[in-house]
């Protein structure tokens, strides 16, 4: 997982996200999901980054969970079966980001 840098990236908001991941070559879309917000056991066909702005995010890959915070980004594998779900009460603004 890669986290913010804010002595690089400048402080954490949704224009520097998207700037930092168009940087690196994304293309990206944001999304926010809600409270309760759950997306079980799922591929996708390309690699891809996903990064988080607000709120928490509850992630598990390779059979690891792990709680993603603000400014937390973690790369996904095209192919690879994960889920995810939010966590708490806070809004999750969230990079969906493909190259």
């Amino acid at each position: 997982m890669e986290k913010w840098d804010s002595t690089c990236d400048g402080q954490l908001s949704v224009d520097n996200m998207e700037r930092k991941l168009r940087k690196q070559g994304y293309n990206c879309m944001m999304y926010e999901f809600g409270p309760g917000t759950n997306f079980p056991d799922h591929t996708h066909s390309v690699s891809k980054k996903d990064s988080i702005v607000t709120g928490r995010f509850q992630f598990t890959m390779f059979g690891e969970t792990i709680v993603m915070e603000p400014g937390d980004m973690i790369e996904v594998p095209k192919n690879t079966v994960h889920n995810a779900k939010v966590v708490g009460n806070k809004t999750v603004t969230f990079f969906d980001a493909t190259k």
